[in-house]
């Protein structure tokens, strides 16, 4: 795992390496300090010696710079480092995730793939940041201010080794209980983000039906759950405090005590005891050494909060998609024409039931297919079967008379235009949106989509016409209009194959029927498949396909259907009076 992490760090190497450096540089210096400070006191200020004052005050302030500069250098490096390190982990994260299946993307969900970019990647930058300094700074301090006190006085430096078990066995029975909260909080998140998720994208819902105190109490309850966690593992961090003081204070008494009775033992006399300076040195380093040792508990709690995190970060990294182009696709598709050879499909590996069973089907390219049936009949994921948003389970579905599995992902993807049941629309102008189906279109083509696809007239009413700006998810305008947007969108990839899933569901017949008249002249070679719940919407089209229950019940026209399929017969009568249309 942390190879895998570490090989993110890339350009931002040089400041990684240089932190630890440029720490090393300044506990160098904290560690000479208090032992120049020592001999300031003893050999200048003691003995009444003005030379020696000013010769180890200079020494003093060197010492104190090149601890200031070290340390500002290395806060630098390791800010630049560990923020680059995030951007990278962000970046390479987000970019593997547009390579995702539906089915990878299922697997995980929307709100643990926001956590995980967000939170997750937030604690490991926190984590790296702190391993480049305080896990470079707290040994180094450790030994370097134990050397030094050891060489002051053997005897007195004796009592760091009584402290230091009690303060480290404190600190990891503080640990022990700390970090199976944090791991419990990561995954309350991610119910956190899908509440909120789930909430905004239905707010409408949510108003309408006066659910506001249900959706407030729901969010309360998870947010009162992290505070929970939250409170209850900083009460156990919180004792690191004063565990902390008490070792310091302790040595500091006991230090004090030890060290007043040999400087008067020996009448301030290095030589026969022990001096002033050294006993202020001592304390100094009793200061560090501790100090630094409650940094490494800090060090290992950062990582351990952060261990969880990594792991759902490499995850995310590691998954490979389950739909990948071949290692010598086809990037060339003959025509429109689609092929269902027997193809079976499940979106669990393990579940009870197939969503599709058996589909056996023959489109051919340029035809104007209709495809109806009741909810769950799996009307949605048998197109999506063709430009491979999820695999066949058995089977093979073909476009072109090669299966979809041999064709360059994007070369088939480009080739199938596909209107989802829910339009999205992005925020930036109409003609932004409408670029995405092809980004060099010109304006005549796209005016000449939109008047096909009926979204001129509206368009021609709006202020900044075609430069009108759609707001993030086209909150501004209707849904009729916003799937008008979206077929044109799809029109101006001029496909192989045009799918509408329901996609005329929000315009009325007559606007409906313009659209489908367009298709027929704009891009007759282009196969049509219009999945529909309006039997008006499909009764012209060459062949009418009805599933039930994840099968073909039938397929023909509009007249060879009423006279032989009882579903498509109930659906029409319940539509019409008599075979009299009433809409």
């Amino acid at each position: 795992m942390i190879k895998k992490l570490a090989a993110h760090i890339r350009q931002y190497k040089k400041q990684a390496f240089a932190t630890p450096v440029f720490m090393l540089g300044e506990v160098a210096m904290e560690a000479v300090i208090p032992r120049a400070m020592s001999f300031l006191v003893d050999r200048g200020i003691e003995a009444g010696n003005l030379g020696q004052i000013w010769f180890y005050g200079l020494i003093l302030l060197v010492a104190a710079f090149l601890s200031l500069f070290s340390g500002v250098m290395s806060g630098k490096m390791a800010a630049v480092s560990s923020a680059g390190f995030a951007r990278n982990l962000r970046h390479d994260m987000y970019y593997t995730i547009q390579d995702y299946s539906f089915s990878n993307i299922d697997k995980f969900s929307t709100s643990s793939i926001i956590t995980r970019l967000t939170t997750d990647v937030s604690n490991v930058q926190n984590a790296f940041q702190m391993i480049l300094r305080m896990a470079v700074r707290a040994p180094l301090t450790l030994i370097l201010s134990m050397i030094m006190a050891l060489t002051i006085n053997v005897r007195i430096s004796k009592v760091f080794l009584f402290t230091l078990p009690v303060l480290g066995l404190g600190i990891y029975l503080i640990m022990t209980r700390t970090h199976p909260i944090f791991r419990r909080v990561f995954k309350t998140y991610d119910r956190l983000n899908n509440v909120v998720q789930e909430n905004l994208r239905g707010i409408r819902v949510v108003k309408n039906f006066v659910r506001e105190d249900y959706e407030v109490e729901k969010f309360n309850g998870i947010s009162a759950s992290i505070y929970k966690d939250f409170t209850k593992a900083e009460k156990n961090l919180a004792f690191m405090s004063p565990l902390m003081m008490v070792c310091i204070y302790t040595c500091t008494l006991i230090i004090s005590w030890l060290g007043a009775k040999a400087i008067i033992a020996s009448g301030n006399n290095p030589a026969a005891g022990m001096t002033t300076g050294q006993l202020m040195s001592l304390i100094t380093y009793v200061i560090q050494i501790l100090s630094s040792l409650m940094m490494v508990s800090f060090v290992f709690m950062m990582i351990t909060m952060s261990r969880a995190s990594a792991q759902r970060i490499v995850e995310i990294l590691d998954e490979s998609s389950d739909i990948v182009s071949p290692e010598e696709p086809l990037t060339d598709i003959p025509d429109g024409s689609v092929d269902f050879d027997h193809v079976t499909f499940s979106y669990a590996s393990r579940s009870e039931r197939d969503t599709l069973s058996d589909i056996d089907l023959h489109i051919p390219s340029g035809a104007v297919v209709g495809v109806l049936g009741g909810t769950g009949s799996g009307k949605s994921t048998l197109v999506q079967l063709i430009p491979r948003l999820y695999d066949a389970s058995s089977g093979r579905v073909m476009v072109g008379g090669h299966d979809v599995r041999s064709y360059d992902l994007t070369a088939l993807r480009d080739s199938v235009a596909m209107v989802l049941q829910k339009n999205e629309l992005f925020s930036g102008t109409i003609k932004d949106n409408l670029r995405w189906g092809n980004s060099g279109a010109t304006d005549e083509e796209i005016e000449e989509a939109c008047r096909l696809s009926q979204a001129d007239p509206f368009i021609q009413e709006l202020p900044d016409k075609y430069d009108t700006w759609i707001e993030q998810g086209g909150t501004n305008v209707s849904g009729g209009q916003k799937q008008r947007l979206c077929i044109a969108r799809a029109l101006l990839k001029k496909p192989r194959v045009l799918i509408l899933d329901d996609s005329t569901s929000a315009v009325d017949t007559k606007t409906d029927a313009l659209i489908r008249a367009g298709f027929r002249s704009y891009i007759p070679q282009t196969t049509k498949i219009i999945i529909a719940q309006r039997v008006s919407s499909v009764m012209d089209a060459d062949m009418i396909i009805v599933l039930d229950n994840g099968k073909v019940a039938d397929v023909g026209t509009h007249e060879e259907l009423l006279a032989r399929c009882a579903i498509y017969r109930e659906v029409y009568q319940s539509q019409t009076n008599g075979g009299e249309d009433h809409e």
